[in-house]
């Protein structure tokens, strides 16, 4: 579902451009609270998640916290994601891109443990206390925005396995074929700009610098009072 900017399939402008995270993410908060989303939480995918994560939990006055994926890379192309796996060991395998690379199965496998120890790893250096309670509860999942997706299904799964009832997905942006493949896990998605023409997620932003662990964790707890 696209909510304003670029419609799904039209081209987009350089005048659509996000100016930073923190624009996007208010633009971003400003859509959903006009949305009857019933979100009790709002759970960021770091780092680059975590500044739009910040503004749409402001903007809808929500907790925020952290949904870890990592991303497990092809072979040679670490940024071409192949499939995602949460701090849990819960995995998404992109069949398709597999197949279509002639990926070794043990590669898949030897990078999904890999990456699944990165995630607990990240998990842990986030949060100092237990994770939020989602079972029951419907969930707001932000990023930066979306190439493949595969992060954020891997979050999604993550979630569903802790008994989410409901889970939205929240983008600043993302291209066509990726929002279907999102709402085939999640309950919704919602991306502002859905360009079919897209690239990667940093041609949407005048600024898209590196979020580094001590900016992504003060963010978080930009909210709590710590």
């Amino acid at each position: 579902m696209s909510l304003g900017g670029v419609p799904a399939g039209m081209s987009y402008r350089p005048s659509d451009a996000f100016e930073d995270r923190s624009e996007a993410g208010h633009r971003l908060g400003e859509a959903l609270a006009g949305r009857d989303t019933g979100a009790d939480l709002v759970l960021a995918i770091p780092r680059g998640g975590l500044p739009v994560g910040r503004a749409v939990a402001d903007a809808l006055g929500l907790p925020l916290d952290v949904a870890v994926a990592s991303k497990i890379g092809a072979p040679g192309n670490p940024e071409l994601a192949i499939g995602a796996v949460a701090s849990d060991g819960s995995v998404w395998i992109d069949e398709e891109a597999v197949d279509a690379l002639g990926v070794d199965r043990e590669y898949v496998e030897r990078e999904r443990e890999r990456e699944a120890r990165a995630a607990r790893e990240k998990a842990d250096r986030y949060r100092t206390d237990e994770p939020p309670t989602v079972s029951g509860r419907t969930v707001i999942v932000v990023d930066d925005g979306a190439a493949t997706g595969s992060t954020a299904i891997a979050a999604v799964r993550l979630l569903r396995a802790r008994g989410a009832d409901r889970i939205v997905v929240a983008l600043p942006v993302a291209p066509p074929e990726t929002v279907e493949e999102l709402e085939r896990v999640a309950d919704e998605v919602v991306s502002l700009l859905t360009p079919a023409s897209f690239g990667a997620v940093g041609r949407f932003y005048r600024r898209f610098d590196q979020v580094s662990d001590e900016e992504a964790i003060a963010y978080l707890r930009e909210g709590d009072g710590r």
